[in-house]
């Protein structure tokens, strides 16, 4: 990097730029200086040249006072510099680093490193207007004033919304003093509601997870379900039993017998709240709980570490992966990968031996001494990591070179110091090539040069031939190498290098060194060296396996757009014959924005479908495509998106994605901080562990669903059935209790740590509206419920004479525990835990038992239960209604319990294509669903069993509100006609509505509701003065056609004044 005090830049800065109250002091404003600065290379030069004439012309409009550093801290433009090269690995993630000159480029940005050169600059922008604020600003660490202004945006938009409904309220209650109809949820009357707005724009705006949302939507079904049902047991046990005994029996109420009536009433409510316990699905949450943080564990031995949990179950629904190149499918190092030495080209770098004594001392001391001493290769800083490369990227790839051929670079170094180098010839941009003169002890000279193949290959007029001797290299023989070796190499996005060597006699007079046409010339080829950054050798494998399972990968990279297609290809993301784009960033943008240059999503939904790679795209353009795939309805689901990323520029990316995955041992901080999981060997494959872990998240919740909603239909189907049949339930209190734990407890222990296997990315994802329950479950939960209650009910009305004992029904209020409901109770609980083994599998597989022994969880807790059984029931007694069985009547109840292996196997026969008539369950809430007042301003973490709850309230009051508006619009008209009677020509009279020229009515598209209202702001920006599109219209309203009204303020304030006709119009609209 050489000395700090040369790597220094001067800038001319900017005082109190960012304030937009100063910006009359300037004559550039803030915005066009912003925009100026996110472009690049020419584009940025026509820019300057269009609106300034030069970067000189950017001077004279701004103040000036200077500071130094090695790390800009703003955005600015380049006026005077020399030889100055910066590094912006920190904003592009690209590791070459840019030359910046004042014909070529400019721009120069904060956070990027100044490593060569020196210069002078005027400063355009600082803090949250500059480049690395505008990353910081999308991270959502944008500052106090950020906040402030969408607060103060919001507020507007609320203000305009209700302005006329409090002007018209204030009014009225001026007028008559009577109190107006209900507040609506949030309204400016509501007390101190500033203060909780305060309290709650603190906390962060959470939505739960897509699992969470169904399984909240689903146990509150099945929790109303149950309630129901208990309340009908109750009931139709006490009616039975009030109707029976005083009624049919015609027995009197003796105060006397009152509480054995009363204990007859508290066993009828305890038989109820049994029913609703075992109904209720309290296991959900646990399972949920126990899933995502075995797999968490889990995944941490597969490299994945994972910083919020939801992530983890998220990533098993990605159904589009954006992928950065450098560092992530790349290795981000510049790697010597073919070479053609001695007359033959080698695809691969070839064995030391292969390579003649002769021919390996020039390539050894020709790499060694002419390239900077400044480049060299470190060890690993952390262990199992890379060898670190320092300085030059090209010239730390051929001492890489030197390595791989077991040589080393430092020993020749050691020997030829950099003092003793005769002349050097630093590389630069017009002559393309590095030489360095070495003096020889005889009085000789040596002068070894490297530079871009072509230039280089022109000057040499002899080349090493297969023995290390030279040879005469004619015209001809150039052109063979260049078609057969070099450009082969370029086509596979290699950057070729040629080595080459002169000598100088001793006897010769001293060469004119200053001349350096004369002396870089005649020169003997040793090598042409191809570089490039590989691909991770398991890369390829890896996304052929994401693709298989339904995963889109895009690559999104800094790089140049041929460097980019070469690495695509070579991992597969694009395959040769495909109809696929590959954009630059420039052409990407110019696509996705329309004529006033904002980003509409029906121009991105054209694109990305069809979209693998993005090229030279800036940390905005990756976010502002992640943004657009997430938020695009094009597909009946919604996608998914994943994004990986180890830079700076990747933050916005990542926190925008639904899970970004950072680099361990290669991201920055800020990429870390951003992410949701952290892949700590850096491996791309790592990535298709966590889909196969967030699968089967998704499975083991639905594997514990069969399990407990077949428990739960059969255990509330004979409780109820039973007690209205019976006056009792068969299955008492404390052994629904049991019943209970081991199908929610236990269960979703055994069923939720099932390890992952390889077929689960042999399907497609299931996305975000996929039921929970689908038709094949539903199959299996009703067919195994139909078999368990036939045994059931066989038993309990059949049993005695079966097994010949005592039956166990209509017995008194306190009799000992029967045999016969013994039986029923301990074969239900056999049936559960062999309908246990079949829940293992969801989708219709034979073989229930494979992988049975790979999960020791689950076999503990069968066999655990199995032991606990037989102990309640053989020394239960009287607390758990149970008497001891025989050999015989457990091996029936084994036998029986057995059965449902056998069924499961009959059921999985019946193709679930013939039962039409299954419904699927467990549906996510749709965001159409979902009212748009909650998503405007609802900062607290959303619930959709909440939201349900809430939607009628709120349409109660949006229906008064509407009332009540209408009632005010009514009158508005009817005073503005008498106004109108007497003032012909004022503006507020409805007759002149269409004759001024500030109102427009404009054709809009609905405004689609988002979850995240501020990133819609973001895009789509409008003008801070105009009425807001309207909601979609659920409820009969003036406005279903889209068509909504424009008001320019600036033209007459009296137009739109409160009370008015128009002013009411709005609030109505």
């Amino acid at each position: 990097m050489g000395d700090m005090a040369n790597n220094s830049v001067a800038y001319s800065g900017v005082k109190n730029a960012v304030k937009e109250a100063n910006h009359g002091d300037f004559g550039v404003t803030l915005a066009e200086l912003r925009s100026l600065m996110e472009l690049r290379a020419t584009d940025a030069l026509h820019k300057i040249q269009e609106c300034y004439g030069d970067v000189h012309g950017i001077c004279t409009k701004l103040k000036t006072s200077p500071n130094e550093g090695d790390l800009l801290p703003a955005d600015g433009v380049l006026i005077q510099g020399n030889d100055l090269k910066i590094d912006e690995s920190s904003l592009t993630g690209e590791s070459d680093h840019v030359k910046k000159s004042l014909d070529r480029d400019p721009m120069l940005l904060s956070g990027t490193h100044v490593m060569e050169g020196s210069g002078r600059m005027v400063v355009t922008a600082v803090g949250v207007n500059s480049q690395t604020g505008i990353i910081f600003t999308l991270l959502g660490a944008g500052g106090d004033e950020e906040e402030k202004e969408k607060e103060k945006e919001k507020k507007d938009k609320k203000s305009k919304k209700q302005d006329g409904a409090v002007e018209n309220r204030n009014k009225a209650k001026a007028q008559d003093g009577a109190a107006m109809e209900m507040q609506p949820l949030k309204s400016e009357d509501g007390g101190d509601g500033d203060e909780k707005d305060k309290k709650r724009s603190n906390l962060p705006k959470k939505e739960k997870s897509v699992l969470q949302g169904k399984l909240t939507k689903l146990a509150v079904q099945i929790g109303k379900a149950g309630l129901l049902m208990s309340a009908i047991t109750v009931i139709i046990l006490v009616l039975y039993f009030v109707i029976d005994t005083f009624w049919v029996q015609k027995r009197p109420w003796l105060a006397e017998c009152t509480p054995i009536y009363i204990q007859y009433f508290v066993k009828f409510f305890i038989i109820g709240v049994t029913v609703l316990v075992v109904a209720v699905p309290e296991g959900l949450p646990l399972a949920v709980t126990i899933s995502l943080a075995y797999s968490v564990k889990k995944m941490m031995k597969d490299n994945n570490l994972v910083r919020h949990l939801d992530a983890c179950e998220t990533m098993g629904n990605a159904t589009a992966i954006c992928s950065d190149k450098t560092g992530t499918l790349t290795m981000n190092r510049m790697t010597v990968v073919q070479a053609y030495i001695n007359e033959k080209h080698y695809k691969k770098i070839p064995e030391p031996e292969a390579i003649p004594e002769k021919t390996m001392a020039y390539l050894v001391t020709g790499i060694s001494v002419n390239c900077a001493y400044t480049s060299k290769i470190l060890p690993p800083e952390k262990e199992g990591g890379l060898p670190r490369h320092v300085g030059n990227k090209t010239e730390c790839a051929l001492l890489g070179l030197l390595l791989d051929l077991k040589r080393d670079y430092q020993d020749v170094r050691n020997e030829i110091p950099e003092e003793d180098l005769y002349k050097v010839y630093t590389f630069n941009s017009v002559r393309k090539s590095m030489s360095t003169v070495l003096k020889n002890s005889d009085g000789s000279f040596r002068i070894f040069s490297k530079g871009a193949s072509e230039i280089v290959l022109k000057k040499c007029f002899k080349i090493l031939s297969a023995n290390g001797e030279p040879k005469v290299f004619r015209p001809r023989d150039r052109d063979d190498i260049v078609k057969t070796v070099i450009e082969p190499m370029a086509s596979e996005g290699l950057r070729t290098i040629c080595l080459a060597f002169r000598d100088f006699p001793a006897g010769e007079p001293e060469p004119e060194w200053d001349n350096e046409n004369d002396i870089v010339t005649g020169l003997t080829c040793i090598a042409v060296v191809g570089i490039e950054d590989p691909v991770r050798p398991e890369v390829p494998d890896a996304i052929k396996k994401c693709q298989r399972a339904g995963i889109t990968v895009r690559m999104v990279t800094g790089d140049n757009i041929n460097t980019a297609r070469a690495i695509a290809l070579k991992c597969g993301i694009l395959n040769p014959g495909e109809d696929f784009l590959c954009l630059e960033g420039k052409d990407f943008n110019r696509r996705i924005r329309n004529e006033k240059g904002e980003i509409e999503q029906e121009r991105i939904d054209k694109i990305w479908p069809k979209l693998r790679v993005l090229a030279r795209s800036s940390p905005t353009d990756k976010h502002t495509l992640v943004k657009g795939i997430i938020d695009s309805t094009v597909f009946e689901q919604r996608q998914v998106v994943a994004v990986t990323g180890d830079g700076t520029n990747d933050g916005p990316a990542l926190k925008k994605a639904d899970v970004g995955f950072a680099m361990g041992i290669a991201g920055t901080d800020v990429a870390k901080e951003a992410s949701d999981i952290i892949l700590t060997d850096d491996n791309f494959t790592s990535i298709v562990k966590a889909v196969m872990w967030g699968r089967n998240v998704y499975d083991s919740i639905s594997k514990f669903l069969q399990f407990q909603l077949t428990v739960n239909v059969v255990a509330v189907i004979v409780a109820f059935t039973g007690a209205c049949i019976t006056q009792d339930s068969p299955l008492k209190a404390v052994q629904m209790l049991w019943v209970n734990l081991i199908m929610d407890t236990l269960a979703s222990l055994a069923l939720a740590t099932e390890p992952p296997t390889e077929a689960l990315l042999l399907r497609k994802p299931y996305g975000r509206n996929k039921p929970l329950i689908s038709r094949t479950m539903m199959k299996n939960i009703l067919g195994h419920a139909f078999y368990q209650l036939v045994v059931v009910f066989t038993l309990l009305f059949a049993g005695e004479r079966i097994f010949d004992i005592d039956s166990g029904r209509n017995a008194p209020l306190h009799a000992p525990p029967s045999e016969h409901y013994t039986i029923v109770f301990n074969t239900f609980v056999m049936m559960q835990l062999f309908n246990e083994i079949n829940a293992r599998k969801i989708h219709g597989e034979r073989n229930v038992f494979e992988g049975i022994f790979n999960n020791a969880i689950f076999c503990s807790i069968v066999l655990g239960t199995f032991v606990v059984q037989i102990i309640i029931v053989q020394f239960g007694g009287k607390p758990f209604s149970c008497s001891e069985l025989s050999i015989e009547q457990w091996l029936w109840s084994i036998f029986l319990g057995m059965g449902t292996l056998l069924w499961g196997q009959l059921i999985s026969t019946i193709p679930t294509s013939r039962l039409k008539f299954l419904k699927e369950a467990g549906h996510g809430t749709q965001k159409e669903e979902i009212p748009e007042e909650e998503l405007a301003e609802d900062v607290e973490e959303i619930d959709h069993a909440e939201r349900e709850l809430r939607r009628g309230q709120i349409l109660w009051f949006r229906g008064l509100n509407r009332i009540q508006t209408q009632i005010r619009v009514v009158n508005a008209f009817r005073s503005s006609l008498y106004e109108g009677l007497e003032k012909p020509e004022t503006r507020s009279s409805i007759h002149n509505f269409m004759t001024h020229p500030e109102f427009r009515i404009e054709d809009s598209e609905p405004h689609i509701p988002l979850i995240d209202d501020t990133d819609a702001e973001d895009d789509a920006p409008t003008k801070r003065n105009s009425t807001p599109p309207p909601s979609p219209n659920k409820n009969n309203n003036a406005v279903d056609s889209g068509i909504h009204l424009t008001t320019d303020m600036n033209k007459s304030a009296t137009s739109s004044s409160p009370g008015s006709p128009l002013h009411s119009l709005e609030t109505s609209l």
